[in-house]
């Protein structure tokens, strides 16, 4: 779906550099009698804080564009791990939390993979609809002359004007407003302003994290989208996502890669053959039979060959490949109304470790 602003195309596309998905949910509470909510736009400003005062920490930069506030957190700045990290929470709106660990044992892959080599990104929140679909989820596209990137962030919700917010609700009107852009170029002023038009907001009222996905933040940032993937899978089977009460998900991280594609592959592949996602859901026991085996990548008749051997194949283009490919390697789901765990899918190590340590 394309919705069209001056010399702009914005795509709403099925899945991310990695994975896109809808959600239903309602809008988000403001009845007087309710704890306060702070918007997603609201969380994500926390959580830059620290960024803010010492960019130079985590070897970022900040630019001016008519305005607006670009953080360089891996284009022309080097970027470091742990800013994918600040990157990943800012995503969320705040409504999840984001770990880099290297060692596996301290997170939840040592009944699953307990000799994996490589660090992992985890991310929990107890809020994943909002955290992950409503923010995280990389629900449009910027194309704009020579600038491409894949948007995400709280500023989807100050723009509302994806189709799933028709379902989801949740749209806000913030008085500032944080998105993330995947791409290898700093946006140009045009962009800057288009966004301004689109949020009803003046450009200094927005900030833009940008990082590519070969950087070390942009790759972190990226593979911290497993529980997305489990979700927007699961909606995409028709489950409803109110069940869901919180959700973790774990995937291992690369090492320092240096070209585009071989990071596109990397990252896929962390998720599609390494990465586990556990959700606590509420509700009967059989449906959650039915749903799982066809919420794992396994479900996919492509599984079993690296993305980038994939992504050649279909010259490059996302929209060519199965749409249930883009989901978790393994997917527990816990029912606190039951006691019972259900577990689907698998790990493919060799896959994961011949991605990571091919030459881009």
């Amino acid at each position: 779906m394309y919705f069209h602003t001056g010399h702009f195309a914005f795509t709403v596309t099925n899945f991310l550099l990695t994975y896109h998905s809808l959600l239903h949910n309602t809008e988000t509470p403001t009845s007087s009698s309710s704890p306060a909510v702070k918007s997603l736009s609201d969380g994500a400003a926390l959580c830059l804080r620290g960024l803010l005062a010492s960019p130079e920490k985590h070897l970022a930069a900040i630019v001016d564009c008519s305005g607006t506030r670009i953080l360089d957190c891996g284009v022309e700045a080097q970027g470091t791990a742990e800013l994918g990290v600040i990157m990943a929470d800012v995503a969320m709106g705040g409504r999840g939390k984001t770990e880099l660990n290297s060692n596996s044992s301290s997170l939840s892959l040592p009944d699953i993979w307990p000799e994996c080599p490589w660090p992992l990104v985890q991310v929990h929140s107890n809020d994943p609809v909002s955290a992950c679909l409503a923010s995280q989820y990389a629900g449009w596209q910027i194309d704009h002359e020579n600038f491409k990137a894949m948007a995400s962030g709280p500023i989807r919700a100050a723009i509302g004007k994806e189709k799933l917010f028709e379902t989801i609700g949740r749209r806000e009107q913030p008085e500032t407003t944080v998105g993330l852009l995947e791409t290898n170029r700093l946006p140009p002023e045009t962009v800057c302003h288009e966004l301004a038009s689109l949020t009803g907001l003046p450009t200094h009222a927005i900030t833009l994290l940008v990082a590519a996905t070969k950087s070390p933040a942009g790759m972190v940032q990226v593979i911290a989208r497993s529980l997305e993937t489990a979700l927007h899978q699961l909606h995409e089977r028709g489950f409803d996502l109110e069940r869901i009460v919180r959700g973790t998900g774990t995937a291992p991280l690369p090492p320092e890669i240096q070209g585009s594609l071989h990071a596109i592959g990397c990252a896929n592949d962390a998720i599609l053959y390494g990465s586990v996602v556990r959700l606590d859901v509420v509700g009967d026991d059989d449906s959650l039979e039915a749903i799982g085996p066809h919420a794992v990548s396994s479900y996919s008749n492509l599984h079993g060959e690296s993305f980038s051997d994939l992504f050649k194949q279909a010259n490059q283009d996302f929209y060519a490949l199965d749409p249930g490919l883009f989901a978790p390697a393994i997917l527990e789901l816990r029912n606190l109304d039951s006691g019972r765990h259900h577990q689907f899918g698998f790990i493919s190590p060799e896959i994961v470790e011949k991605s990571f340590l091919a030459t881009g």
